[in-house]
């Protein structure tokens, strides 16, 4: 076996199977940053992956099929917004009925999409110089969509953002304290929508990267449990978008070996790994609950009525 060829395939498909991972993950820390958990990040992502696909198709060109994959995330993520923010209805129920809804809405909507290679994918890009580097550039800087570099680039940005800047302390006072960010002066129903709706937006980009770019066909539940993933990853990462992108390649690498290692182990049971650390993770987060909790948004799940603590 050629080790340094294998690695490098290892290495460059974790990052292409990691980056719906990424954007998910940062919308989700984003809204649950502001005290909205978000468990429909799975139907978000199957309805950007249908629009994208079925708008890429038509108009011809991958950068709309991902403007209407961000554009169906939002809108989906503004219905759970108006539902747990105004109507104060519970985070977790409305987002599992996000997710059916979403699986279903996409199935019915994607009969007729089935079957049909996109017309124009989305291509990989070279980054010039980087890319002609022995070893790291075909690793990292050759077989990468755009979507990979500005999702790193992102993870950076809203970093940045959530960690100094006065939007990001509004942000995190509302997810920690909503009744004292409200005391400051600090619309906690503006700053939730504002969070759940990137949430969405970046969710549905991360769906429709399935569709658009890294397998350029529309398939009925394409998505396969990424979003559930994401809210492992989103845990995993404790918040963090910087350590968000480690989670996001760590899983995408699981992903990928559970289908370069079928030669060697079981297929059923690789098949389970990237869900069984899935698993693992969420495990973690009960057995060292105080811990866990420690860094977690102390508002979260919990719908903010003015004058109640």
């Amino acid at each position: 076996m050629d080790w340094t060829s294998w690695l490098v395939g290892t290495v460059s498909r974790a990052l292409a199977f990691g980056v719906p991972l990424l954007w998910g993950t940062l919308g989700e820390i984003y809204a649950e940053r502001s005290g909205v958990v978000n468990l429909g990040v799975e139907g978000m992502m199957i309805l950007g992956a249908y629009a994208g696909f079925a708008v890429a198709q038509t108009l011809g060109h991958p950068g709309w099929g991902l403007l209407a994959a961000a554009g169906v995330g939002a809108l989906a993520a503004l219905w759970h917004a108006f539902l747990t923010v105004t109507l104060r209805a519970n985070q977790y129920v409305s987002g599992l009925a996000l997710t059916l809804f979403g699986l279903g809405l996409a199935g019915l909507l994607g009969r007729g999409w089935e079957g049909r290679p996109l017309r124009a994918p989305l291509g990989a890009v070279a980054v010039p110089v980087l890319s002609d580097v022995p070893v790291l550039g075909p690793m990292l800087f050759r077989d990468q969509t755009i979507l990979t570099y500005l999702g790193l680039l992102l993870a950076v940005v809203l970093w940045v953002v959530l960690f100094r800047t006065r939007w990001g302390i509004a942000i995190r006072s509302v997810g920690e304290s909503p009744a004292t960010a409200d005391s400051l002066g600090i619309s906690v129903a503006r700053v939730r929508y504002l969070c759940v709706a990137l949430g969405g937006v970046l969710a549905g980009v991360g769906g429709g990267y399935l569709s658009v770019a890294y397998r350029p066909a529309w398939t009925e539940g394409m998505t396969a449990g990424m979003g559930w993933i994401v809210i492992a990853l989103t845990i995993f990462s404790a918040w963090d978008p910087l350590q968000a992108i480690w989670g996001a390649f760590f899983f995408g690498a699981l992903y990928h070996l559970s289908f370069r290692l079928q030669a060697y182990v079981s297929p059923e049971l690789l098949k389970m790994m990237p869900y069984a650390f899935a698993i693992l993770v969420l495990a973690a987060s009960g057995f060292g609950r105080a811990r866990w909790r420690a860094r977690a948004p102390g508002a979260l799940g919990v719908p903010y009525v003015r004058g109640e603590r």
